[in-house]
């Protein structure tokens, strides 16, 4: 069952400034529901129908400004509430963040041709799949965010010049904890020892006792990096 109301309003001011408002209320319920298990038995993969109620309810907005000086702002912001419930329990649902924001900041320039974007996003914390008290890495994300700027030039006949930098703070989910991978060195457990219930033992070569583990990601793997290129236009 799902519910949506939406308010859009769209306002042109005397001076040929626009702004346009939007507003979004949404509700979802889901009676049946199939759902990864990350916490029943880190050591296997576990899909399972809810025997409850899951619930995604929220609001949205955004707002949308185009001035005549040639820049250009779009900013958003979500707010979000994603349970499970099950025996009369409700836990929140891993991997989901409560909060993200976006935006975008356009400038063109139009006396050297060139343009500029300078775009963003956040998000909070949010529950993250550990595999047991001794795992050393974070039970719940931080506050992160992703940034990217882009110069575009647009001086050449059918062509752009486009340069950037993405990821500009350098973020990476590593920050703050000493891995992501779990034995990345061992991706088929080879020198893992289990006792008979097949739980990992902790060893010298596996002090946390841990098996390799991929789930543990939920942001970029790359750090800050650029870029550049040429786009041609055809027609």
């Amino acid at each position: 069952m799902n519910v949506n109301l939406n308010y859009l309003k769209k306002m042109y001011r005397d001076n040929g400034t626009f702004i346009g408002l939007g507003v979004s209320i949404f509700y979802t319920h889901f009676s049946n529901i199939i759902l990864p298990d990350y916490d029943t038995n880190p050591n296997q993969i576990i899909y399972d129908n809810l025997d409850g109620k899951s619930v995604s309810k929220g609001i949205s907005a955004n707002i949308d400004v185009v001035f005549t000086n040639g820049l250009k702002v779009l900013v958003g912001a979500t707010f979000q509430d994603v349970s499970n419930t099950e025996d009369g329990i409700k836990t929140r649902q891993i991997l989901t963040e409560k909060f993200t924001a976006t935006w975008n900041f356009s400038y063109t320039i139009r006396s050297l041709d060139l343009s500029v974007d300078y775009t963003g996003n956040l998000y909070s914390p949010m529950r993250l799949p550990i595999l047991g008290p001794l795992d050393p890495r974070q039970e719940f994300s931080p506050y992160w965010s992703i940034q990217n700027i882009q110069f575009t030039y647009k001086g050449f006949k059918d062509f752009e010049a486009y340069a950037g930098i993405k990821n500009l703070l350098n973020w990476t989910p590593n920050k703050g904890n000493p891995f992501i991978f779990s034995r990345a060195n061992d991706p088929f457990d080879k020198n893992v020892v289990f006792d008979a219930n097949g739980n990992a033992q902790v060893t010298p070569d596996n002090p946390y006792g841990l098996t390799f583990d991929p789930s543990y990601v939920y942001g970029p793997n790359q750090g800050i990096r650029g870029f550049f290129g040429l786009r041609y236009t055809l027609f």
